[in-house]
């Protein structure tokens, strides 16, 4: 990739998109084009070629899709197999259609059955059936694996796809309706440990950059005790303790990469030489999992984020809530062969995402 080459980075309001156009301008990248989803509806074919035909873009990372946790999960999965799919499609074949030198499609390692051998290993693909929680979401990300390895097959094309574990850091989503467990756990104890300390300035300011739906600004604090208590952040007026209730039993393990990681991580994959890269994956086995190699179970997670954070309340788990897969730890040795490994560590990603969140705060204020 030279310098000067334009780079259309979909999604690039996203957690990983707004990464990965960070360090491209860090390293010097310029010609970067982006487009809101007002701008450009992804899901809209026509709009979307004909977005590619003035554009043409030299590479593609295809960063944009419908992302959300367990509930969202849950909750829409029409939404979720439909607008994913439908972006996949869309942006693949303009990308072809437009001559792209290189596009790098970004999936998620629940692509991967519920009950397969830990670490999931590439290979592992299609070979049992997909957690029910997250299904539909997981059968477009498969679906785009295979749109890009169809293309390469029958178009020579070279659309490559890696699949990154559990990602945190800047620009995270923190609404507790939507967000991931890592994100959700850092602000529901950020407003347990305001509860405590009764800030309820800094809470208005939370509240105020996080809307949360049944809250309005001048809300009494009774009401928005009752809607936190809603949301797992439960606080007993007498004894001025908090209680952060999280879902399942806290037993399940998972692995947390980066955004910064998983940004330099894609990049590094975008500019690999193509005969390197086709040397080391298959024409039908061609995505590349990205992650640490290190999980933990989600109480472990909840207890150093406390630490951290220096949240004093209680922890509880809700028994009645789905864990998800018990496990998901990914094998990451194929992309260490070929040269990349992570280097931000759990506590220090933890620490950077918690003082970002709340520089965000305050800046929405």
């Amino acid at each position: 990739m030279e310098l000067e080459d334009k780079i259309y980075v979909a999604g690039h309001r996203g957690l990983v998109g707004s990464a990965i156009v960070r360090q491209l301008i860090q390293r010097g990248f310029s010609n970067i084009v982006t487009r809101t989803h007002k701008e450009l509806d992804l899901t809209n074919q026509s709009a979307v070629q004909d977005f590619f035909k003035n554009e043409m873009p030299d590479y593609v990372i295809l960063a944009a899709g419908k992302v959300g946790g367990i509930h969202a999960n849950n909750t829409y999965p029409a939404d979720f197999i439909y607008e994913n799919i439908m972006i996949e499609a869309n942006v693949i074949d303009a990308a072809f259609r437009s001559s792209v030198k290189r596009l790098l499609f970004l999936g998620s390692t629940c692509i991967y059955p519920k009950s397969v051998k830990q670490p999931m290993r590439e290979d592992a693909l299609l070979t049992n059936i997909l957690e029910p929680t997250n299904e539909p979401y997981a059968l477009a990300k498969i679906a785009g694996i295979k749109l890009c390895e169809s293309y390469n097959r029958q178009h020579g094309t070279d659309f490559r796809s890696v699949m990154p574990t559990n990602l945190y850091g800047e620009n995270d989503n923190y609404h507790l309706e939507s967000s991931h467990v890592l994100p959700a756990i850092v602000r529901k104890m950020h407003l347990a440990k305001l509860l405590e300390d009764d800030n309820w300035d800094d809470i208005n300011d939370d509240l105020r950059a996080n809307p949360l739906s049944d809250l309005k600004l001048g809300d009494s604090s009774e009401k928005i005790l009752k809607v936190l208590n809603h949301f797992g952040i439960q606080f007993d007026v007498n004894l001025k303790k908090s209680t952060v209730n999280l879902w399942g039993t806290g037993k399940a393990m998972r692995e947390f990469l980066h955004v910064d990681d998983m940004a330099a991580a894609s990049i590094f994959v975008l500019e690999l030489d193509k005969n390197k890269y086709q040397k080391n994956i298959k024409s039908m086995l061609s995505h590349i999992n990205i992650g640490t190699g290190k999980d933990i179970t989600i109480e472990e997670l909840a207890n150093r984020i406390k630490k951290i954070l220096g949240y004093e309340g209680y922890i509880s788990f809700d028994h009645s809530k789905p864990d998800g897969a018990p496990r998901k730890l990914i094998d990451v040795n194929l992309l260490s062969d070929i040269g990349w490994k992570s280097k931000i560590e759990l506590g220090k990603g933890i620490k950077l995402t918690y003082e970002k969140y709340l520089s965000s705060v305050k800046l929405l204020n």
